[in-house]
């Protein structure tokens, strides 16, 4: 990764989640900066490639699993 400028700015997580990427940075010998930044990107990616939300896919699940024999008769 590239070293960069870097801005500050202040904001505030759920306690778990910032456990969570304090012990991730802490299991790759990484700093937490670091560890942000790289889920900050994938997290932008995604939404910048239109990828669906997770409810949507749960629901599409949900709906195949429900109407799976219709599905299949409907592609017939």
């Amino acid at each position: 990764m590239p070293n960069t400028a870097r801005e500050k700015f202040s904001t505030q997580a759920a306690p778990e989640i910032l456990s969570a990427l304090q012990k991730i940075a802490e299991s790759e010998g990484r700093p937490i900066q670091e560890v942000l930044d790289e889920a900050l990107r994938e997290y932008i990616e995604r939404k910048e490639k239109g990828q669906p939300r997770r409810q949507a896919m749960d629901a599409f699940a949900q709906s195949l699993s429900e109407f799976d024999q219709l599905y299949r008769e409907l592609a017939k």
